[in-house]
């Protein structure tokens, strides 16, 4: 175990990487855990209203963030300062991201369905942060040998390839398969080539014509959807807890 240590996480320096990821999935699952007992009204905590002011946790963890950022540029990747920076750097984007949907339809939307996108990219921001821990680098340039490496055209163009079926899938309304495509090449490229989601742009821009190409991308979808909806919707309950259903976004006291 202690060979397998050094050689994949102390001699690689991923060391940090591995700390800040703990960090952001242990803040996550802290600060939600005393979101849901504010929100049920159990246990000592509560929202801090200095002034009459509802501080966010997004705030700290912005500041966290930008402290831990700085201090890890600065650091190295080896060394106490280091880990300590990728901690701090870590719990930072576990309470930011945690209010990612706060931020993104600037309205306080933690408990309602589209809080739901708070999970999602928290999730998402966890699976990249393993699969870079596991080896994989942007773009798929890890999987380049030495041979290739003496040719850079061959790097180069490999790299633009899958950057450009980063970007149709992006397009086409996979985000999802668009990020993690960065890292596994292989999921860009499924999402290029299979059909766009009917409500994205590049659906209204190249199948505004092609009716039949719109009517299957819209039933495929359309089943897709309805099918994993109920158990996506179960797992983001699970991880985040259910959102009102009467929650309209706007501020309260039942916030969390």
């Amino acid at each position: 175990m202690g060979a397998w240590w050094d050689r994949n996480i102390i001699d690689p320096g991923k060391l940090p990487l591995l700390l800040a990821l703990a960090a952001f999935i242990l803040a996550f699952v802290v600060v939600r855990g005393i979101t849901r007992l504010i929100r049920a009204g159990k246990g000592p905590f509560h929202n801090l209203t200095p002034g009459g002011l509802h501080i966010h946790h997004a705030v700290p963890g912005v500041l966290l963030m930008v402290a831990g950022g700085f201090c890890a540029v600065g650091s190295g990747r080896q060394g106490i300062g280091a880990g300590i920076a990728a901690v701090v750097f870590g719990v930072g984007a576990g309470l930011v991201l945690d209010e990612f949907a706060l931020i993104l339809h600037l309205s306080d939307v933690y408990w309602t369905e589209q809080g739901r996108q708070s999970v999602e990219v928290v999730v998402m921001a966890a699976a990249l942060g393993v699969l870079v821990l596991a080896g994989f680098s942007p773009l798929g340039v890890a999987d380049v040998g030495p041979e290739e490496h003496d040719g850079r055209t061959g790097v180069i163009i490999g790299t633009l390839v899958n950057f450009c079926f980063v970007v149709v899938a992006l397009l086409k309304g996979k985000p999802r398969m668009a990020v993690l495509g960065v890292l596994v090449p292989l999921l860009a490229l499924v999402g290029a080539v299979r059909l766009a989601r009917p409500d994205s742009f590049w659906a209204r821009r190249f199948y505004h014509d092609r009716h039949r190409t719109r009517a299957r991308a819209t039933l495929r979808y359309y089943r897709r959807d309805r099918r994993w909806a109920g158990p996506r919707h179960r797992l983001e309950n699970l991880i985040g807890g259910a959102p009102n259903p009467t929650a309209s976004g706007a501020r309260g006291p039942a916030r969390k």
